[in-house]
């Protein structure tokens, strides 16, 4: 008993560690709201999309001597918008369209920073870095991924039902295009504050695999968000300690553990299927 209690309190004897638990706790909790509308709306794509794109923004903004965040934010907002406006104008397929904008967004972002001298190192914006998170990040981060999660869940039931079917909620007069835009930005801003812990590549996990396992598992809606909320929680605890003890990347951990939860979650419906027929529903 005593060795497991250890294993738990050990890591956060260490001020960074206890930094990188908050933190990916914080980025957790967001990034496992927004899962639900991205599985629900079929969104998944645009956050690989936006997340990418979101790196040009962080070389410009260190040129113009601007925040990093804000830099981040207008390019995947910009990703975002000119993903919609290509696919209404033109016969490519959305999808198409996500890999074209983003892509080359990406490899501007590579170009930049490898012609302009930044301090902006490629490996952590690629792949995070949450050991060396600072306390300012976490007031930061934090205080947009705060900003993100209440307004998703204050207004849940309308972007529910955009997602599930827009062209019933646009004729019984819900502000469909205010919830498109206000998804894409509130989407901007979740992958904005959760870059610095878990980059470009491992937040996309972040995005879709809490949604994914909820979706599996629950028809409710609230209920989905209830169990994506758990399964982020859970793996960035578990990921932040098991880390520690391992020496192993922190971020990457989380997204393994993700993973795993997902598998089992399948395995679960599966059996669920077997015994109780194709019809049951999330107790």
């Amino acid at each position: 008993m005593d060795n497991m209690i250890a294993f738990f309190t050990e890591p956060l004897a260490y001020e960074f560690m206890q930094r990188a638990l908050l933190m990916s706790l914080l980025i957790g909790i967001v990034c496992s709201i927004f899962s639900c509308f991205l599985i629900l709306k079929g969104w998944s794509l645009m956050g690989d999309a936006v997340s990418h794109a979101v790196l040009p923004g962080l070389a410009l903004a260190f040129v113009a001597g601007i925040p990093l965040g804000i830099g981040a934010f207008a390019a995947g907002l910009f990703c975002a918008t000119a993903t919609g406006y290509l696919k209404d104008h033109s016969r490519v397929k959305e999808d198409a369209v996500m890999g074209i904008v983003f892509s080359g967004m990406f490899a501007f972002g590579l170009v930049l920073l490898t012609k302009i001298e930044t301090d902006v190192h490629l490996m952590h914006v690629l792949f995070g870095n949450v050991l060396g998170i600072r306390t300012e990040d976490i007031i930061g981060a934090g205080s947009i991924a705060a900003l993100c999660s209440l307004v998703m869940l204050i207004k849940r039931k309308d972007f529910m039902l955009y997602c599930f079917d827009p062209a019933y909620a646009s004729v019984i007069g819900f502000p469909v295009k205010i919830l498109h835009f206000g998804l894409l930005i509130l989407l901007a801003l979740t992958i904005v504050s959760s870059i610095k812990a878990a980059g470009i590549i491992l937040v996309i996990a972040m995005l879709i695999a809490p949604g994914a396992i909820g979706f599996l598992l629950c028809r409710s809606f609230d209920r989905m968000l209830l169990i994506a909320f758990a399964a982020s929680t859970f793996s960035c605890i578990s990921g932040t300690i098991l880390s520690f003890h391992i020496d192993a990347a922190t971020a990457p951990l989380i997204v393994v553990i993700q993973a795993g939860l997902f598998i089992l979650a399948l395995v679960v419906k599966k059996s669920r299927t077997m015994t109780k027929g194709p019809d049951y529903a999330c107790e």
